[in-house]
């Protein structure tokens, strides 16, 4: 394990990362609401069903994060790959909405239902992995699982919270939806790499 110095500033970049994709994450889900809402209107039966999927996905992605950490080495890689993931979606979810919402505001409850499920599903079942892995990987490397898990927690969701005000307030006053999943994308595709620049640098 690493010494104490050293451990709280693994914990301190990983929490950064983290809360870079806790601000990717609300991102997409404010501006994939918009997007769906434009197709399926905005009423509670529509919210419910977005809403719900989007929380199903993190659950599932909690359980199978843990699955993850317990089997896998390199959990760093791991995140990496899932930050990777989540961004290659996130360039394709435009296009993927756009071309199933031809059809969509004529399809009945089930099928807007296994619509929402098909898009949100993968991408928030990644985002939800990404926490068990990260309070595992700080855990096998500092060994200070109670202040890893409130600390990256914590990270997460201020992200989470900053991504939302800003998305909704700020950056589609000048920003199109598509602009706004581009660069959720993009924040993704930064940690992952950032993620991988800190696990060479642990080797060293």
């Amino acid at each position: 394990m690493l010494n104490i110095v050293d451990g709280r500033r693994v914990n301190r970049q990983l929490s950064l990362l983290f809360f870079l994709s806790g601000v990717a994450a609300l991102a997409y889900q404010v501006a994939w609401q918009r997007k769906l809402f434009a197709v399926i209107g905005v009423d509670v039966l529509s919210v419910s069903i977005i809403v719900s999927t989007f929380m199903l996905g993190l659950g599932v992605g909690g359980i199978a994060g843990g699955v993850i950490a317990d089997r896998k080495a390199s959990l760093i890689n791991w995140f990496s790959g899932i930050e990777l993931g989540i961004g290659a979606f996130g360039l394709t979810s435009t296009f993927l909405i756009g071309w199933l919402s031809t059809w969509l505001p004529t399809a009945s409850l089930l099928s807007v239902s296994a619509f929402s499920l098909a898009v949100l599903l993968v991408p928030t079942t990644l985002m939800g992995a990404t926490l068990p892995i990260l309070v595992i990987h700080v855990d096998r490397t500092v060994g200070s699982i109670g202040e890893s898990t409130g600390s990256l927690y914590f990270s997460n969701t201020m992200g989470g919270a900053l991504g939302a005000i800003a998305t909704g307030f700020v950056l589609l006053d000048s920003l199109t939806l598509t602009q706004v999943t581009y660069a959720a994308a993009g924040i993704n595709f930064f940690i992952a790499f950032a993620a991988r620049m800190l696990l060479r640098g642990r080797s060293q």
